[in-house]
């Protein structure tokens, strides 16, 4: 099915703040995994992954067999996997792939039931217990946050704290508070330098006097 314009965005909002992890490991989104070299129907597509401790570098797809397995992958529900046998296929997939950390974010569910987290334990995928809209990122030691991004209401994001408090910036939220401190920064000089001429003209003043 085509992908809506929500699942763009938000894929894409997702991406690009992975991407911060690019000088350390693998980013891919909307790439096939593939992990059978003599099947290749067996093979996903998550909206993003995450291969640790391998510098990025462009690829047009995934074969575990020569790069390894992601360890982390999310998929942002879309109309064709909303339903429970959709999704029970692609999550045997995951766990076909061997994944260890498995996100699924349904931005139309209703709050604390939009982010659903699946762990490797003993070879297996088990769904973690998540309560509310927040879970911690294992993977990248940090936290998935459910909240607003970039006119979007509700995206899933990643926070260096529990609480969400400490979100990692969008690029876009990087290149506006980058902005501010400089505006900041330029009227705390111009602040400066009238404080400055203020106290040269009152020396001028007294000293003529």
């Amino acid at each position: 099915m085509p992908e809506t314009k929500r699942h763009l965005e938000l894929r894409t909002l997702l991406y690009l703040v992975l991407k911060r992890f690019a000088d350390r490991h693998s980013i891919g989104s909307d790439q096939f995994v593939y992990w059978h070299a003599s099947d290749p129907s067996r093979c996903v597509a998550p909206d993003a992954f995450v291969r640790l401790g391998t510098p990025d570098t462009p690829f047009r797809s995934w074969k575990t067999w020569e790069r390894g397995a992601p360890e982390l992958a999310v998929e942002i529900v879309s109309d064709s996997d909303a339903e429970p046998a959709p999704w029970a296929e692609k999550l045997a997939r995951y766990h076909e792939l061997g994944v260890v950390e498995l996100v699924r974010f349904d931005p139309a569910a209703e709050e604390g039931e939009r982010l659903r987290v699946w762990d490797r334990v003993d070879g297996d995928l088990v769904e973690r217990d998540v309560e509310g809209d927040r879970a911690a990122c294992d993977a990248l030691g940090l936290y998935w946050v459910v909240a607003p991004a970039e006119g979007q209401p509700v995206a899933l994001r990643l926070a260096r704290d529990a609480a969400g408090r400490e979100l990692l910036p969008t690029p876009s939220e990087s290149a506006r508070a980058e902005a501010e401190a400089r505006r900041a920064e330029a009227e705390a000089r111009r602040a400066a330098e009238r404080r400055i001429a203020e106290l040269e003209a009152e020396l001028r003043r007294r000293g003529g006097g």
